[in-house]
């Protein structure tokens, strides 16, 4: 009974991590294809310094999930020690570092604030000007999600970089609505929008089903979550490797001829 349940965790293990195999392979070949195709869209992901740093961060997934898959699947399937004592290595230390970023957002979750996101988006935001990482992140986030700023359009009232270099627009081209909720919709009555009128704008607030969502604001924080849910899934992983380890040392008898 106890060797028929190690050798469905073995197979389970195999096949979760081939399914990870798969995505990190996935990535990796996407990551590798952005950054050296040479019918021009390198040109274009070079030139903005957000799409740059994506595609590099897609490729580093790429490679450290193709690698925690391969080492996964062969140290599963041929029960290889030394395959699996890399594979825990490489999940403590993945783990390692999620711990580190989940206790940073723990100890800084006074700024995880619609006022602090308020402050940050009013003294830096440049509005249209897409070489600049903090801007074109909130201008993607403003067209995919539908919404202006963190409390809406009066967030670009007081915000000194954006008034000087549109100083003519009461509201940045990211916040008006579109036919295509994209960066290749067009913009509905652009002037209209840009001086004001509240009905081109967009709506701070999405209904579905009879719930509200302040959307940019939960956009930012969600972020800073996921981190700290991919850190406990890690460390549930490692506890899963431990306890695996712990049953064949103390059950020895369930050795690979045994199984078989």
């Amino acid at each position: 009974m106890e060797g028929d349940c190690l050798s469905c965790m073995k197979y389970l293990m195999f096949v979760f991590n081939f399914f990870i195999f798969l995505g990190g392979t996935c990535l990796l070949g996407v990551g590798i294809w952005v950054i050296v195709d040479p019918t021009g869209f390198r040109e274009i992901v070079a030139t903005n310094p957000l799409l740059f740093t994506g595609a590099y961060i897609m490729l580093a997934m790429g490679v450290m999930l193709f690698l925690l898959g391969f080492l996964g699947c062969c140290g599963a399937i041929r029960e290889n020690k030394c395959l699996l004592l890399f594979f825990f290595m490489f999940i403590l230390l993945i783990f390692l570092a999620e711990l580190s970023a989940a206790i940073l957002a723990f100890i800084f979750r006074e700024n995880l604030t619609r006022e602090f996101f308020t402050k940050e988006l009013k003294k830096h935001y440049q509005g249209s000007n897409e070489s600049d990482v903090f801007s074109s992140t909130w201008n993607s986030v403003m067209i995919t999600f539908g919404c202006c700023g963190v409390n809406g359009a009066e967030d670009f009232e007081t915000a000194p970089r954006f008034l000087l270099l549109h100083s003519h627009n009461e509201v940045p081209e990211a916040c008006c609505r579109r036919e295509l909720q994209s960066r290749d919709g067009a913009i509905i009555r652009k002037e209209d929008c840009l001086q004001g009128k509240e009905m081109y704008q967009n709506r701070q607030v999405w209904r579905a089903e009879k719930w509200d969502f302040m959307i940019c604001f939960e956009v930012y924080v969600s972020v800073y979550d996921a981190r700290i849910l991919y850190g406990l899934y890690i460390f549930v992983s490692t506890v899963f490797m431990v306890l695996l380890r712990e049953t064949r040392h103390n059950f020895p008898i369930f050795t690979r001829k045994q199984l078989l």
